[in-house]
């Protein structure tokens, strides 16, 4: 009697971080205007400790400090206010005392002058500092200009220029550069949206007329069953054509940003793709499951349903029993009391300030060096371009830049046991 093999276990989790290590405290990176403060200060501080070294060593130099002095008191005496001399000695001890005192007023002018020169250091220290600061802020300004338009294009504003005015320097050449390339981009951008226009109709069109006629044989009960089977062939075809098409300009408008929002409830729109893919999960005995917490994003409705239509579908149409699905349902085959296909969990909540829809299903084991390929256009799993009944393959290629055009991202990882987890965060 042969034994069934048992089904492959899903792969195991790289163990390394592909973004790399992060910096314990990101608050702490310092900005370029922080580094050419710092670079500028510590010049001029580096330019004054060499300064004062070297006035330090000439004023020493100058006052000979520890050297006799130039001249010897042969008789009589010299009384002092600073000094503690003898007043009856003879004109060596005299002499020795003098030298003494001259030379420990030498090195008390020496301290004095080094401690003043630290101070006024000090505060010039600061004045280059605040100066050197508001320098940088002046030298980046066009920088800070040009991130602003370039922050402004990112929100497809493409009309926007930086125009910078000035002298013929590096940053001017920058900003022209920049807005040389914002030009170009502004015309494939328009020639985009002119040729998707154009293709919408030049292609829905005859497909749509395709449908009509193959319809109306189809409709003719005088018709062969050979012409019939045809007809039905190509019916399906056309409309395989229709869903291409439908995806492909839906792909092509959603790779831009959404200029028009308006407040969407993830959970409805979850609740709205359950609805359309009822059926099906019922006649593939694939039960839908899941808690759905009302969460509010600021989008385009038509095009947040396209992503949870497109995950919930791919979880229903890509779904196997799981290995612990088949064990529980062994005691009540037969029974009718639970079926034996597997599940969906739809779920909607709010993590961290972001709306996060998560689409988790039974399903056949998904290598994780295979998840970055499932989201690329007309790509399956362990297939490349080869035809399906199950879709055209743009599924997760739309959802991706449907995320993506709300300011969003999409994920995959392999579930325990087979299937997958797709998460889609978009901000709140």
């Amino acid at each position: 009697m042969a034994t069934t093999p048992a089904p492959p276990k899903t792969p195991p989790k790289p163990t390394w971080d592909p973004r790399g290590p992060e910096l314990p405290f990101p608050w702490l990176r310092p900005t370029i205007r922080i580094r050419l403060t710092l670079l500028y200060g510590g010049m001029f501080l580096i330019a004054g400790i060499l300064l004062l070294s070297i006035i330090y060593l000439l004023a020493a130099q100058a006052l000979n400090v520890g050297s006799d002095l130039p001249f010897r008191i042969t008789e009589g005496s010299v009384a002092s206010n600073v000094c503690d001399l003898p007043t009856k000695a003879s004109p060596d001890v005299f002499n020795t005392a003098i030298n003494e005192c001259v030379n420990e007023q030498r090195k008390h002018a020496l301290d004095n002058l080094l401690s003043r020169s630290l101070l006024a250091l000090l505060g010039l220290a600061v004045i280059a500092f605040a100066f050197g600061y508001a320098m940088a802020g002046r030298v980046l300004a066009p920088l800070g200009r040009i991130t602003r338009t370039a922050r402004a294009v990112a929100g497809s504003d493409l009309s926007r220029r930086i125009e910078l005015d000035g002298p013929d320097d590096e940053l001017k050449e920058l900003a022209d550069t920049f807005d040389d390339m914002l030009e170009r981009l502004q015309r494939a951008f328009t020639a985009q949206q002119r040729f998707v226009g154009n293709a919408s109709h030049e292609l829905r069109t005859p497909l749509a007329i395709n449908r009509t006629l193959l319809e109306v044989h189809l409709s003719d009960p005088g018709a062969p069953v050979e012409l019939q089977q045809l007809g039905k062939t190509l019916l399906a075809t056309n409309e395989r054509s229709e869903q291409l098409v439908e995806g492909l300009l839906l792909l092509a408008r959603s790779d831009n940003q959404i200029i028009e929002r308006k407040a969407v409830d993830l959970a409805e729109v979850a609740s709205q793709a359950i609805d359309q893919v009822r059926a099906e999960a019922d006649a593939n005995g694939v039960e839908i499951r899941g808690e759905r917490a009302p969460v509010v994003v600021q989008g385009n409705g038509v095009l947040l349903e396209r992503i949870a239509l497109n995950l919930v579908q791919n979880a229903v149409r890509y779904n196997v029993p799981s290995e612990e699905v088949q064990r529980e349902a062994l005691p009540n085959k037969g029974g009718g009391g639970r079926r034996e296909g597997g599940w969906v969990e739809v779920t909607t909540e709010a993590q961290h300030g972001q709306a996060v829809f998560v689409v988790s299903n039974t399903g056949p084991v998904v290598p994780a060096y295979e998840i970055d390929n499932l989201f690329e256009p007309f790509r399956r799993l362990r297939t490349e371009r080869t035809g399906s009944d199950k879709g055209v393959g743009l599924g997760l290629s739309i959802a991706r830049s449907v995320a993506r055009a709300h300011g969003g991202h999409i994920s995959a990882e392999p579930r325990e046991g087979g299937g997958l987890v797709m998460r889609v965060a978009l901000p709140i």
